[in-house]
């Protein structure tokens, strides 16, 4: 191919133009450059020997949505009245909350507890299929696997298939070696108290 280089007045650089006999495109606009890519998301993990919440986790998650990007928090085991997926909390135009649809918080394995965890697991993996979020939290998710809430399985196969360009954030205690050998980044609080 056969390519003039032609110096444009108005701008500092040399600009590449096709030969007027060629019809194929220019060389420079088949090559992608390197900096246009999408970075890759992150799965991190963040894990205790008790249940609590953690701060810094929220903190990143609105950090990232005040950033731009879209943001959902998902808690499975605290629940209220009116939670649940059909119930989420919009906070600002880039974060969404949303938590089970049971009544309460979630302590040990009922049988009410199972269809209201099951839906909130349901609809986290519909929005993470369809890349529907840059960054998902996923609250107290361990305790979930652990309480046969959600299978563990489900999880390890959902977090192959996740998105290449997106984030995950796990918490709580009891995290399966499964999944923490699949983090980029683990993060274990040691205190054996809480404050």
């Amino acid at each position: 191919m056969v390519q003039q280089l032609r110096v444009d007045q108005n701008a500092r650089r040399p600009s590449r133009l096709a030969s007027t006999t060629d019809a194929t495109p220019s060389i420079a606009s088949n090559r992608r450059h390197p900096f246009l890519q999408a970075l890759e998301g992150s799965l991190r993990v963040f894990t205790s020997v008790h249940r609590s919440f953690f701060t810094n986790v929220m903190v990143q998650a609105l950090h990232s949505a005040d950033q731009g990007m879209t943001v959902l928090v998902a808690q499975f085991l605290k629940g209220g009245i009116d939670q649940g997926p059909e119930h989420m909390t919009h906070m600002g135009q880039n974060l969404d909350w949303v938590r089970c649809g049971y009544s309460g918080c979630i302590f040990e394995t009922t049988s009410d507890a199972q269809p209201a965890v099951s839906e909130l697991w349901t609809f986290v993996k519909s929005v993470v299929q369809a890349d529907q979020y840059g960054l998902v939290m996923l609250d107290e998710l361990s305790l979930a696997i652990d309480y046969g809430l959600v299978p563990e399985a489900e999880v390890i196969d959902l977090l192959k298939q996740r998105p290449a360009q997106m984030d995950i954030i796990l918490t709580g205690p009891k995290m399966p070696y499964s999944i923490l050998s699949m983090a980029d980044q683990v993060t274990e609080f040691r205190r054996e108290f809480l404050p």
